[in-house]
C-alpha cells in the first residue's frame, strides 16, 4: 500500500501567501497541512491562498482541517481563501454543507 503524500510551497508576496499543494488531503497528511500552515499564520498576511488544483483527494479528516485553518486565520485576522477547486471537492463540499463555510475562488474556471 502507497503512503499518501502532499506536497505544499509557499510563495510569499506582500499581502498574500499562497500554499501551492498536490498530492492528498487525508488522516496521513492533514496535520502536515495544518503545520505549514500555522507556521504561515506566526506572522499572518491579510490573506492565505490555498491552491487546491493539485489535489486528487480529500477525505473527511482533511475537510475538517481546511474548516479549521479557515477559522484559525479569522481569528488571526486573516483570510483563508480556497482557489482551483476540483469538481469532486466542490460536490463534496456541497453534499456536506460546508462550501458555505469556507471562501472559494475559482480562477480556471466557474462552476
Amino acid at each position: 500500500m502507497d503512503r499518501a503524500e502532499l506536497s505544499i510551497t509557499v510563495h510569499r508576496t506582500g499581502d498574500e501567501a499562497t500554499l501551492r499543494l498536490a498530492g492528498e488531503i487525508d488522516m496521513l497528511t492533514a496535520a502536515q497541512l495544518s503545520t505549514v500552515v500555522n507556521e504561515v499564520l506566526a506572522e499572518p498576511p491579510p490573506r492565505i491562498v490555498l491552491d487546491l488544483g493539485g489535489v486528487t483527494f480529500c477525505d473527511s479528516q482533511g475537510l475538517g482541517t481546511l474548516v479549521v485553518l479557515s477559522r484559525k486565520a479569522s481569528h488571526a485576522q486573516s483570510l483563508l481563501v480556497l482557489s482551483n477547486v476540483g469538481e469532486f471537492l466542490l460536490r463534496v463540499l456541497d453534499i456536506t454543507g460546508l462550501r458555505s463555510a469556507l471562501m472559494i475562488r475559482n480562477d480556471a474556471r466557474t462552476s
